[in-house]
C-alpha cells in the first residue's frame, strides 16, 4: 500500500531525502520534467494537453515529518535533544526513536518516577529534562554513533486498526504526498505543477521557494490535519471527525483560503457524491499561508485528511477519508479543465 510505503520512510523536516529518491521514483514516467530545487522541493511538471487559456495550476504536499535533532551529550553517553517542528512533550518519555541514516535505534528516557517528587510528578517533564538512552557507555561513543545535528525520527510501525483505520507516523503530510502520486498520473488541458515541498513543519519554507518558482495562478494543498472527536472535548469545539470525509479548510493562523475556492470545491463534492465536511477549528497552517502570498497573489484553497493524535509516532486517519480527499482533488481538477475562463468562475462564486 502507497501510504505504508511512505509512512515507513524517514523525513524529519531539513532531512527529506529518503522521501524525495522515493517519491521521484514512483511519479518520474508520469511527467513531462522533474526537478529538485535549491532547497529540496520535488517539482513535477505535467504540460497541459491545450492550455489555452494558460491557466498555471500548482498541487502541493510536504514531504517532511516532525521529529528531533541531536544538541549534546552526557558523560553517561546519553543523548539530548531538540524538537523539529511541532512535538507535544507529554508524549514522549518511553517512546522508540531512531537516529540518522543508519537509523540507529534509541529510547527517550527521563527520571524515573520513584525518584520524582509529588510536584515532580504532577507537572509534564519537558523536553529539556528528557534524554535518548542507545546503549552507550560513554560521552565519545554516543558522539561516535550520534554525532551533533544527526535526525531523530520516530521508531513506529504502519498497523491496520478496525475495519477502516490505519495507524502510522508522518500522516501528516505523506497522504498528502500518495493523493499527489496518483493525480500525476492524469493529464489536463492546463499546465500542472505538482509539488512536493520540504521543511513545512519549520516554517512553510519550501512551499515559499516552490511558488515563487512557479508563480502559480491556482493552487490546491493536500494534507492531513487534526482531528479531536475523541473523549473529553465537546462537539462544538472538533477540529475535524474522523471518517466525516474531506476536510476543507477556511482559515487557519496562516492562511485564509479564496472564498470562490472553497465554495468551487463544496459545490464539486457535493455534485459527485463525495463526503466532505468544513474544519471547524482556525488553529495551526500549512503551505497555504506562504503560496497564497506569492507574488501578486494566488487563489488557494486546502483539502485535507482528518488525523487523530498528529505529529506523534501513533497518528490515526480513515481510509474512507483518505478516498474521498483524492476523489474530491481529481473531480475538482476535472471541473477546472473543463472552464475555459475558471479564474472568473470563482470570483463569482464568492458574491
Amino acid at each position: 500500500m502507497l501510504i505504508k510505503e511512505l509512512t515507513d520512510l524517514n523525513g524529519v523536516s531539513g532531512n527529506e531525502k529518503e522521501v524525495r529518491d522515493f517519491i521521484i521514483q514512483k511519479v518520474d514516467k508520469y511527467c513531462d520534467s522533474i526537478r529538485v530545487d535549491s532547497i529540496g522541493n520535488v517539482i513535477a511538471y505535467k504540460k497541459g494537453a491545450s492550455n489555452t487559456g494558460k491557466l498555471k495550476v500548482m498541487l502541493a504536499a510536504h514531504m517532511d515529518e516532525v521529529g528531533f535533532i541531536v544538541s549534546g551529550h552526557t558523560d553517561k553517553g546519553f543523548i539530548k535533544f531538540k524538537a523539529v517542528g511541532g512535538v507535544d512533550d507529554r508524549i514522549l518519555p518511553g517512546k522508540r526513536v531512531l537516529i540518522g541514516n543508519k537509523k540507529l535505534a534509541g529510547v527517550i528516557g527521563s527520571k524515573p518516577i520513584h525518584q520524582q517528587e509529588k510536584e515532580e510528578r504532577e507537572r509534564i517533564t519537558r523536553i529539556k529534562n528528557l534524554y535518548i538512552d542507545i546503549g552507550a557507555e560513554t560521552k565519545e561513543e554516543a558522539e561516535r554513533l550520534a554525532p551533533l545535528g544527526e535526525y531523530i525520527a520516530f521508531d513506529s510501525q504502519f498497523v491496520e486498526l478496525g475495519r477502516d483505520c490505519i495507524k502510522a507516523k508522518a500522516l501528516d503530510d505523506r497522504v498528502g504526498c500518495a493523493v499527489l502520486i496518483e493525480v500525476l498520473k492524469h493529464r489536463f488541458d492546463f499546465d500542472m505543477y505538482v509539488c512536493f515541498t520540504v521543511q513545512e513543519e519549520v516554517g512553510l519554507r519550501g512551499a515559499q521557494i516552490a511558488a515563487y518558482s512557479i508563480m502559480p495562478d491556482v493552487a490546491l494543498v493536500i494534507e492531513g490535519t487534526t482531528c479531536s472527536d475523541v473523549p473529553n472535548v465537546e462537539p462544538h469545539d472538533y477540529s475535524t471527525v474522523l471518517g466525516n470525509g474531506a476536510a476543507l479548510t477556511i482559515m487557519d493562523r496562516t492562511c485564509y483560503c479564496d472564498k470562490g475556492m472553497v465554495r468551487f470545491l463544496s459545490d464539486v463534492a457535493t455534485k459527485n457524491n463525495i463526503k466532505f465536511q468544513f474544519k471547524q477549528t482556525t488553529t495551526g497552517g500549512n503551505d497555504s499561508g506562504q503560496i497564497q502570498r506569492t507574488g501578486t497573489g494566488v487563489k488557494i484553497a486546502s483539502i485535507s485528511v482528518p488525523c487523530r493524535y498528529i505529529h506523534s509516532p501513533v497518528s490515526v486517519m480513515c481510509r474512507s477519508d483518505y478516498e474521498s480527499v483524492e476523489r474530491l482533488t481529481l473531480a475538482a481538477l476535472k471541473e477546472m479543465n473543463k472552464d475555459k475562463d475558471f479564474l472568473k468562475t470563482i470570483d463569482k462564486l464568492i458574491c
